[in-house]
């Protein structure tokens, strides 16, 4: 790994790690046995922070820390081992440099204590999945990562290159097969096009062969991690029934593709097989594949990528500084930058495709009005790729079917400011949205998703950022919220007994707390203990003396507080499954919001052109 240093402004105070000798000495000897990977970057979770050890904690303190200083030796003697401590944040940041940024390391995240320690979570430029949610909690999403494996054959002298990708959020599979020159001057304009961040083949049985140095050569100029794989993976035997699978529609699409390319089909098994796609069954049958024609768009090199300055670089002066960086005026959260970067690495060389795009430009150009107003509704639009995805894979919650909710009721509002435009291109921009946004918005689309959720979900809540499952939605529930509220009613009665009883005003002087480890309690200041403390010994049970108070309860309280405590887990319990439920129906809209998540896209881009203009 080469240090392309990432500037992370000054050293953060860091936490510090604390094992007794044992505990060090089963760290080590379990760090110890770990497979040697040079690309991999290991973290360890320690609950609170994380920890990297050996190689992993020198670079990381060189690149991200700057300074060695930061190092600590766990264990004695010839056996210990330099680690760094890192916290959460500086956790995010490393590791949305090491796979969004770089394309020379991968990722690995452990939990365990002591010498027991599992693997949870491992990501690659290409593989985000797991680290999703790290990486995009508070970024966008600017670009999404495409996988490809590469399988070359030499035939009578020519070279045959069989490619296959995959794009996971958009859930698309390609594949290509086609005659190369020795510089691999076609694949390379490919991996450009396709924004290639990993790249799989067949692993070396012997020295490199020139053939082989140029194949690696070209992925480290298109800054493509490469990932090896035995070449028993690049085995097209049992790819249809694999595709049958995977893939929406009728058999006969992939067979005929399949078929017509074996190198390919190869490609293609190696990747299905190091992505895992088949064993994750919310896969199944959402999957399109489509043969890629490498005439579909200008062929791009990445000299020409870097000499254009068509994408951004950290090392940008300014935003202007890149084609994307000037072009760029999208609204929406992610949808339109990751397709704005897409079309600037493939241009097009289709003139009717060129003059309906032009044609899109101009009316929203011209209609002022128009323009400001969908881009007023654009800003307000999730990031529906991600959120479907999510859905998809059932890793969806409450919040996330509210956002889509939010999403498909701005979507009217959108249609109706393309029904009031009237300038020459009206019938154009209704044939090319409007028309599918009437579909969409119909009482048997997105109409039964609004009244999912508007009678799922308590809406009243959200103003106070609470995503829950309305009472009233299940019988169980309400009898749950009914009984708990009942309870509560008591300990509120019991407070007001107890304040009377000791002399106290309740709320000023005597608190009702409610903690974690006691659940409801009765507080008050060392200052009013002398006044209570006679009856504070004969009748009641003192829990904790603190700076901030006596915490005491009574029998009453606590037979209250256990009720209480057991009805709210059962009340949490059921809003659990509940939300399971609704998320599963929720995901049954799953094929419409893509459909939204694409034409949108395409709005925001073009406005973005047209506001340029």
């Amino acid at each position: 790994m080469d240090s392309d240093e990432v500037e992370t402004g000054s050293e953060p105070k860091l936490p510090e790690l604390k094992l007794d000798a044992k505990q060090a000495q089963g760290f080590i000897s379990y760090f110890r046995r770990l497979p040697e990977n040079e690309q991999a970057v290991r973290f360890f979770d320690r609950k609170d922070y994380y920890t990297a050890h050996g190689d992993n904690a020198t670079f990381i303190a060189k690149t991200y820390y700057k300074t060695l200083t930061v190092l600590r030796q766990l264990g004695s003697g010839a056996d210990s081992l330099p680690g760094v401590t890192i916290n959460r944040s500086m956790f995010e940041t490393i590791v949305r440099d090491l796979l969004l940024e770089r394309t020379d390391c991968t990722v690995e995240l452990y939990e365990g204590t002591g010498s027991k320690w599992q693997l949870v979570k491992n990501g690659t430029p290409g593989k985000l999945g797991s680290f999703e949610e790290v990486l995009f909690a508070s970024n966008e999403m600017q670009d999404t990562p495409v996988v490809m494996a590469v399988n070359v054959t030499i035939r009578e002298n020519e070279r045959c290159v069989g490619l296959a990708f995959v794009d996971m959020t958009k859930r698309q599979l390609g594949m290509t097969e086609f005659l190369d020159d020795d510089l691999y001057t076609s694949l390379e304009s490919a991996m450009v096009a396709l924004s290639c961040r990993e790249c799989i083949v067949p692993q070396l049985t012997a020295a490199k062969s020139p053939d082989d140095r140029k194949l690696r050569d070209v992925m480290a100029r298109c800054n493509v991690l490469v990932t090896e794989k035995k070449k028993s993976d690049f085995r097209s035997r049992d790819i249809e029934q694999d595709l049958g699978r995977l893939v929406k529609g009728p058999p006969e699409q992939h067979k005929e593709l399949v078929a017509a390319s074996d190198a390919a089909a190869a490609a293609l098994a190696a990747l299905l097989t190091y992505t895992e796609l088949l064993s994750d069954d919310t896969n199944y049958g959402k999957y399109i594949i489509q043969p890629y024609s490498l005439d579909l768009y200008m062929r791009l090199d990445a000299a020409a990528l870097r000499a254009l300055n068509v994408t951004e670089s950290k090392t940008d002066a300014n935003k202007n500084f890149s084609l994307f960086g000037l072009m760029n005026r999208t609204c929406t959260q992610g949808m339109g930058k990751r397709l704005l970067n897409r079309w600037l690495k493939q241009p097009l060389v289709d003139v009717a495709e060129i003059t309906r795009r032009l044609d899109t430009v101009q009316a929203f150009v011209e209609g002022l009005e128009l323009r400001q107003d969908l881009r007023s509704h654009l800003r307000r639009m999730p990031d529906i790729e991600r959120l479907v995805n999510k859905l998809e894979k059932r890793k969806a919650g409450l919040q996330d079917v509210v956002r889509l909710y939010q999403a498909s009721l701005r979507l009217p509002l959108i249609r109706t400011c393309l029904s009031k435009y009237d300038g020459e291109f009206s019938e154009y921009l209704q044939e090319k949205y409007g028309s599918h946004l009437e579909e969409w918005t119909q009482p048997d689309h997105l109409g039964k998703f609004d009244g999912l959720v508007e009678a799922a979900v308590d809406l009243e809540q959200l103003q106070n950022g609470e995503y829950i499952i309305a009472a009233d939605y299940d019988n169980s529930l309400q009898e749950l919220k009914t009984e708990r509220d009942s309870v509560e009613k008591q300990i509120l009665k019991v407070h007001q007994q107890a304040a009377d009883d000791l002399g106290l005003p309740a709320e000023k002087s005597l608190k009702l707390d409610k903690s974690t480890q006691y659940g409801h309690v009765f507080r008050i200041t060392k200052k009013e203990e002398p006044k209570v403390r006679k009856k504070l010994n004969s009748q009641y049970i003192t829990l904790e003396t603190r700076k901030d108070g006596i915490k005491f309860t009574n029998a009453k309280l606590r037979r209250l507080s256990e009720q209480y405590t057991k009805l709210t887990e059962e009340y949490s319990s059921t809003q659990r499954e509940l939300v399971a439920k609704v998320v599963d129906v929720a995901a049954t809209f799953v094929e419409v919001f893509t459909g939204v998540a694409v034409l949108l896209a395409e709005m925001d881009v073009l406005l973005s052109f047209a506001d340029l203009s």
